[in-house]
């Protein structure tokens, strides 16, 4: 824990996996003197205030931005525009704004506009997460040893950037900075199109009218597994990821289907050589993840190894 709290007073508004994880981080290494969050359900707020991550739990996005020196909006990119218009009469002047969406173009567009010159805008994107939501899903070590980009507008106070960054860090994430041009299409690639074509792949299994349901589950190979994982996220925000970074993601398509009818020609025309080096460059990036840290070499496909310990 730090000697002082980084931030006498935090605001989180929405408190699904990410809200609920930075508030139990936040909690559990003392970097807030009080934590407080809202949530559009009034179902969620209750769960909230049963759980007692929060220091206070209000009703209102105006209440709870209100005093407090860090805001964050825990909620999906297409609504932070509005909500950054309700909450600016209500901020407070040297308080940081800041956000946990991944498309930061669209983020700097809809909220920079309605933010007052008084406070300091830094938008931030933790990449971290699993499939699951709710007030309920979130855990203190989500972000150790993960990525956090921070994206601010040109111009912004290099003072408030540190400090964002040192809280993120005191959480365990590693810290980087970018344009919020240059955010999106990295993440483009490494995050939005593997969810549409996971969200795709399943989508085929479901048409395939000669493959039943109970087929297409029973005999899931690892790689199925892990597409019907991603495919389980958040419907709302993925909507809006594509939306709002469409852009990108579409350029990022483009050269996919490149590559893909490369391999299909190949497959064609049988060309073991041309497949064999494809695959084998593909496995060098999965190799070079691992050894930075950002996943585990473990052969699991998924499934829970035969010693591990299981929740109480």
């Amino acid at each position: 824990m730090t000697a002082a709290p980084l931030f006498q007073r935090i605001a989180l508004i929405g408190f699904g996996l990410i809200g609920g994880s930075i508030a139990r981080a936040a909690r559990a290494r003392g970097l807030a003197g009080e934590i407080v969050v809202t949530a559009r359900s009034a179902k969620t707020r209750a769960r909230v205030t049963e759980l007692g991550i929060a220091d206070r739990v209000v009703e209102t996005n105006a209440e709870a931005t209100d005093g407090a020196d860090l805001v964050i909006l825990c909620i999906p990119v297409g609504a932070c525009g509005a909500v950054a218009q309700e909450i600016a009469p209500h901020l407070k002047p040297g308080a940081i704004v800041s956000d946990v969406g991944s498309v930061k173009g669209a983020i700097v567009r809809d909220m920079a506009p309605h933010l007052p010159a008084s406070i300091h805008f830094v938008p931030a994107h933790p990449v971290a997460g699993t499939e699951h939501s709710g007030p309920d899903s979130g855990f203190a070590e989500l972000f150790i040893n993960r990525w956090c980009i921070l994206t601010p507008p040109e111009g912004t106070d290099t003072a408030a950037v540190d400090r964002l960054r040192a809280f993120w860090t005191a959480i365990g994430a590693r810290v980087e900075t970018m344009t919020p041009e240059h955010h999106d299409l990295v993440l483009a690639i490494t995050s939005h199109l593997p969810h549409l074509i996971a969200y795709t792949i399943v989508g085929t299994a479901d048409e395939l009218g000669e493959v039943t349901s109970s087929e297409v589950m029973k005999f899931s190979a690892g790689g199925f597994r892990d597409f019907t994982r991603i495919a389980a996220s958040d419907p709302t925000m993925w909507r809006d990821v594509f939306l709002s970074n469409k852009d990108a993601v579409l350029e990022m398509l483009g050269t996919f289907n490149e590559d893909l009818s490369k391999l299909t020609r190949a497959m064609r025309r049988g060309d073991g050589e041309a497949l064999f080096e494809h695959f084998t460059r593909t496995r060098a990036i999965r190799r070079g993840i691992v050894e930075i840290g950002q996943d585990s070499a473990a052969p699991d496909f998924g499934r829970l190894q035969p010693n591990a310990a299981k929740k109480p």
